[in-house]
């Protein structure tokens, strides 16, 4: 079942989307960062490492040697750090596990896809233009439409997570963290039947 690159040796690499900084902590644009924390920490992993703009570490979860990142080059140019260590390490698309924020499901769905577009979102297009392939594996963590269509889509998804959605945020991180497990043990298949909604 698991890929063994030549070189780098790691079966996946998980990125988890956001922006760094104290300013954006809890905003619905770091869903990405949150469900990998929420990785991390059933894992009992730390990342450490600072290179290809990034934050990052690897360790053995489920059978799988990972490779996890979180960029830090900031949302809009995401691609130009995972391009980077997918570079490095030697690690095909295909076996790219994208986490990020959708407005278009609901606080607490969870939804993974295979392959995709871009959707709108900024950054999983730079993703897509610089890997050069859609083929690229996303769990999305729902953070709600926004109020109505006259409401600023920026301000939306820098906005911090309101305490009424606290616990579905947090459910739909749980969730995420074991999808990730789920896809490294029995496929995407496996993690969409059981995770997506």
């Amino acid at each position: 079942m698991f890929f063994r690159s030549r070189t780098g040796g790691f079966d996946y690499l998980i990125v988890g989307l956001g922006n760094p900084g104290l300013t954006y902590e809890n905003t619905r644009h770091n869903a990405g960062y949150m469900a990998v924390d929420a990785f991390l920490k059933k894992n009992g992993i730390v990342l450490k490492k600072h290179k290809f703009e990034s934050l990052y570490g690897d360790a053995a979860v489920s059978g799988g040697r990972l490779l996890i990142q979180k960029p830090e080059t900031f949302m809009n140019n995401s691609g130009r750090a995972v391009a980077a260590i997918s570079k490095f390490y030697k690690i095909p698309a295909e076996r790219i596990i994208v986490l990020f924020d959708d407005i278009s499901l609901p606080v607490g769905n969870i939804r993974i896809r295979r392959k995709g577009s871009a959707g709108g979102h900024n950054g999983i297009k730079d993703i897509i233009e610089l890997l050069g392939t859609e083929d690229i594996m996303r769990i999305k963590i729902g953070v709600g439409e926004r109020p109505n269509p006259d409401y600023d889509l920026k301000d939306w998804v820098l906005g911090k997570i309101p305490e009424s959605d606290a616990a579905a945020f947090s459910r739909a991180c749980k969730n995420a963290a074991e999808a990730i497990e789920e896809i490294i043990l029995h496929g995407i298949d496996s993690a969409m039947n059981k995770y997506s909604k």
